[in-house]
């Protein structure tokens, strides 16, 4: 398995974005630590009631994915997640082709289908078209990248004979999809690169408009249903999965080892093949700790 550091997120309305540390020095630091990619999350414009009552601040992903590449030389840049319908599909394929070129190949990008009714509201966005606008990007998406002419007909837009350069680095950038529906997994086996399921229990489900997915025997065996789906459908490639690690204690890396290994382990057996954790921390003395006490006990020695 792969390790991706997610950037401490600030909850609530005090504090700053960055009280984990600066970009720049905890991107570096991760890297040295021996981790595999960076990842941030994304809300353009939250709901007040929610930011205040548990929702986390952030950054603008592209923008400051695109500052993290400029300080690593390696780490892979996961947008976890960008939520496909704010934005009009040409704009967000350009902003991950900017960012792949820029990168050298380096951008995972993570998309979502979005849940926060005030935040599509402010937007303009109308949720209950959500579905139909994230297919819409899934389609646009390899037409773009293409750097060929092509044309398509949207919901609310129409290109004709159009064209985008330059091509990104990779052929495809790799999309992960986010999600624990069945039409999520449907679109991962068929459609994308890798399966972002979401991990924290019903709470956070029902808040993020998607089916609970608890145990670790459910998730080996939606891992299976999707990959048996893709196999069904043609495909011969290996699909990601990211899962989220919180096991208790996890904030202090070196304590009770064994357990940990023992529980990356499982989920290995389940069928992951990237995993993500974060520190809660909210200072750069903090952040840094946890980055090279977390490098040495999994990733540099302990691999």
């Amino acid at each position: 398995m792969r390790f991706i550091f997610h950037y401490p997120e600030t909850g609530g309305l005090d504090g700053d974005v960055l009280d984990a540390g600066p970009l720049r020095d905890v991107a570096a630091a991760a890297e040295r630590a021996g981790f595999d990619g960076l990842s941030l999350s994304e809300h353009p414009v939250p709901g007040a009631r929610w930011l205040a009552s548990g929702g986390h601040q952030t950054l603008d992903p592209f923008v400051a994915l695109g500052y993290v590449a400029a300080a690593t030389e390696r780490l892979r840049l996961l947008t976890h997640l960008a939520v496909a319908p704010y934005r009009n599909p040409f704009l967000l394929a350009k902003a991950a082709a900017t960012l792949d070129k820029l990168s050298g190949g380096r951008l995972i990008l993570g998309l979502g289908t979005g849940y926060q009714k005030s935040e599509f509201h402010a937007l303009g966005v109308d949720i209950d078209e959500r579905n139909a606008l994230f297919d819409e990007t899934l389609d646009v998406l390899p037409l773009h990248w293409s750097g060929e002419p092509f044309g398509y007909q949207g919901r609310h837009f129409s290109a004709r004979d159009v064209i985008a350069r330059p091509r990104p680095v990779q052929d495809p950038i790799p999309v992960w999809i986010g999600g624990n529906s069945r039409l999520s997994r449907r679109r991962v086996a068929e459609r994308a690169q890798g399966w972002m399921p979401m991990t924290g229990g019903a709470q956070l489900s029902t808040t993020a408009r998607t089916p609970a997915l608890g145990t670790l025997d459910e998730l080996a065996a939606a891992v299976s249903e999707m990959r048996d789906a893709a196999a069904a459908a043609g495909r011969d490639d290996r699909i990601d999965v990211l899962h989220s690690y919180q096991g208790p204690g996890i904030e202090a890396p070196a304590a009770d080892a064994d357990r940990h290994r023992e529980a990356l382990g499982e989920i290995e057996k389940a069928g992951v093949t990237w995993v993500l954790v974060s520190s809660r921390t909210a200072s750069l003395p903090a952040t840094l700790e946890f980055l090279d006490s977390f490098g040495a006990t999994y990733l540099r020695d302990g691999r």
